[in-house]
């Protein structure tokens, strides 16, 4: 036994789920993997979360979010020091699987849309200590694109010095303009992986919530481009429209360009950041099983780009990136 699977062990014997099958339940794009334990009818989840991984945010996020009515796993167990945390078991139909099964896609959405308005709405004790989303950090993953993505795409000699400050430097008006937002809590990756239908639920209780210990306080319309803007999947522009709509709709004071201006500049960022992580997932951690998505993300991102608040950043890629070369880099193709 590993030292990983002996500390695992002991922290289910602390408490109570030592003896259990353990059998795993699912990976993600992180180094955390998760396991299902069942005994007796009663069913919990176990995260494993190694170092460098942090468990104590998603701890902060997931209380917040219970102790507000949202369906977070309930937190029954932790060991921050080693990055173990029994949590509650909210099933299996996350959106993706519901989707796929045929369920009522739009339904699905309103209420994630739903979930996000209710949450966005004027809360007054947004937990403490939270990274902000600030042009620093929006910067620094924009970063992603080519530092990791050009680089394996046009050689690792290609991006300049010169050249990462220009791009910088293209994004700054975009960056400072969604800084004007009022602070809202952003789980950052709120999407069909992430989202669960509960249907013992009532109202936006229904929709299940993982993944959030990311969590920052920014613009609230990032989950909102973070849902629309897919990079896993595609969607209507008709249903992403209506969505829009639907959001926008249930604020009285929310300008529609304002609006409009941020879902660009936060869903470019977005883009240029998962297309960046997507090849960085591939070259570091040799998981290549995201490098089909990086297509679609690049269609995404040049929809976002043609918005006039980002020409700085259009000029930028049209003058340094080859439009035949927006793919998957040709050296990661298997």
């Amino acid at each position: 036994m590993n030292d990983r699977a002996s500390l695992r062990e002991r922290f289910l014997k602390k408490h109570g789920w030592d003896g259990v099958d353990c059998p795993l339940l699912a990976g993600d794009a992180s180094f955390r993997k998760y396991y299902r334990l069942q005994r007796d009818g009663e069913s919990v989840v176990l995260m494993d979360a190694p170092p460098p991984e942090k468990v104590k945010p998603f701890v902060k996020i997931a209380k917040f979010l219970t102790d507000h009515g949202y369906s977070a796993p309930k937190i029954y167990a932790q060991d921050a020091e080693d990055g173990f945390i029994l949590l509650e078991d909210l099933g299996d139909n996350t959106y993706t699987r519901m989707l796929q099964a045929g369920a009522n896609e739009r339904e699905l959405y309103k209420l994630a849309i739903d979930v996000l308005v209710d949450l966005h709405e004027d809360v007054k004790d947004l937990p403490s200590g939270l990274p902000d989303y600030d042009e620093k950090l929006l910067a620094d993953e924009a970063l992603l694109l080519p530092d990791w993505w050009m680089k394996a795409a046009l050689g690792d000699d290609y991006v300049t010095d010169d050249m990462r400050t220009s791009y910088l430097e293209a994004w700054d008006k975009a960056f400072k303009y969604v800084q004007r937002h009022p602070k809202k809590l952003v789980l950052r990756d709120y999407h069909v992986d992430n989202l669960l239908l509960l249907n013992e639920r009532a109202n936006y209780a229904a929709c299940g919530l993982l993944d959030f210990q990311d969590a920052v306080l920014g613009s609230g319309v990032y989950d909102v481009v973070s849902l629309l803007e897919d990079a896993r999947r595609d969607i209507d522009i008709r249903l992403i429209e209506e969505m829009k709509m639907r959001y926008t709709s249930s604020f009285s004071d929310l300008d529609i360009d304002d609006f409009e201006a941020a879902f660009a500049i936060l869903g470019a960022q977005r883009h240029a950041k998962v297309i960046g992580i997507f090849a960085r997932l591939c070259m570091r951690d040799d998981k290549p099983i995201y490098l089909h998505h990086i297509p679609r993300v690049w269609r995404l991102f040049e929809r976002s780009l043609k918005h006039p608040i980002l020409k700085d950043v259009k000029v930028w890629v049209d003058t340094h990136i080859p439009q035949d070369s927006r793919g998957i880099p040709a050296c990661l193709k298997p």
